[in-house]
């Protein structure tokens, strides 16, 4: 992994660039026709395991806006995300909410870089890889990076939240 330069940056490449870790960007045209999610759209355009790529979901835990990172290839568990983040009960959040709140548009929201740092949980399962691919902020950009370097900049807790 090399670190990338700002030209194109985006607030998430920005925040990778001024901690100084390494990381990849990775692009490929998003196709608005496709008939994937975001996530496998972007597994199967860089030919990555979907297991090691992260989709970025704004919740609310007892009405206050949580940020999970799970694996593309499973789907958010809201009673473990609302048990992880300390509260009672979880539900997906307004899509109008979350692009409002991270600054980000549906599809390219990143855990990185967001307008209002929100309480993040990514799934246990991130440790396992040596890098894992989040959303580097828009739609057709992928961040590679260290799951441990992902945890330590959203100060996120890791917690099994995904299912599936």
């Amino acid at each position: 992994m090399g670190k990338k330069t700002k030209a194109g940056g985006t607030p998430a490449t920005v925040v990778l660039e001024k901690a100084g870790l390494p990381f990849t960007v990775h692009a490929y045209t998003h196709d608005p026709a496709s008939e994937l999610s975001y996530g496998d759209e972007a597994a199967a355009a860089l030919g990555t395991a979907r297991e090691q790529v992260f989709k970025t979901l704004v919740a609310e835990v007892d009405g206050a806006l949580t940020v999970a990172v799970v694996p593309v290839a499973g789907s958010l568990d809201l009673k473990a995300l609302a048990a992880a983040a300390g509260g009672k009960r979880a539900v997906m959040a307004d899509p109008a909410d979350a692009e409002r709140t991270t600054g980000y548009v549906r599809g390219g929201i990143s855990p990185l870089g967001q307008r209002k740092r929100l309480p993040t949980v990514v799934d246990a399962s991130a440790l396992g890889f040596a890098t894992v691919f989040v959303s580097a902020g828009k739609r057709g950009l992928e961040l590679e990076l260290s799951p441990h370097d992902l945890v330590a900049l959203t100060a996120a807790t890791t917690a099994e939240v995904a299912r599936g």
